[in-house]
C-alpha cells in the first residue's frame, strides 16, 4: 500500500523522508543518481519537492527495495517506462486521422466555392 501524499504544493526534504521512510541522506543520493529526479530549490538552496517528486521516489523505492533491482537496473526500468509513456501519448488512429482529413479537405473546397460566387 503507497502512503498518502497531503494535498500541498511543496515539500522539504524531511517531509518527503518522512512519507517515504527513507532517510534524507537517501533521497539527496538518489537526487545524484536518477537525472529526472530534480526537485527545485528555494532562495536559500532548501529542496523543494512536488508531488510528482515524491511520486517518483516512490517508484524508485519500490524498484530498489521491492524488485530488489539494481540502481542501474532501476535506472534502465524508468527510463523505458518513461519512452513507453510519451509513446502512448502521441499514438493515433491512421484511419480516423485520414477521414479527418479527408474531411476537413471537403469542409474547405465547399467554402472556397461559396466564396468564389
Amino acid at each position: 500500500m503507497s502512503p498518502s501524499i497531503p494535498d500541498k504544493l511543496f515539500f522539504k526534504i524531511g517531509e518527503v523522508a518522512e512519507i517515504v521512510e527513507v532517510e534524507q541522506h537517501v533521497l539527496r543520493y538518489w537526487e545524484d543518481e536518477f537525472d529526472f529526479l530534480k526537485p527545485s530549490k528555494n532562495k536559500s538552496g532548501q529542496r523543494l519537492y512536488q508531488k510528482k517528486d515524491i511520486e517518483m521516489v516512490l517508484e524508485i523505492k519500490r524498484l530498489l527495495y521491492t524488485e530488489l533491482f539494481t540502481i542501474a537496473g532501476a535506472k534502465k526500468k524508468l527510463k523505458e517506462s518513461k519512452k513507453n509513456s510519451a509513446q502512448l501519448e502521441f499514438a493515433y488512429n491512421r484511419e480516423e486521422f485520414l477521414a479527418w482529413k479527408k474531411k476537413l479537405k471537403q469542409d474547405l473546397n465547399s467554402i472556397l466555392k461559396m466564396l468564389d460566387r
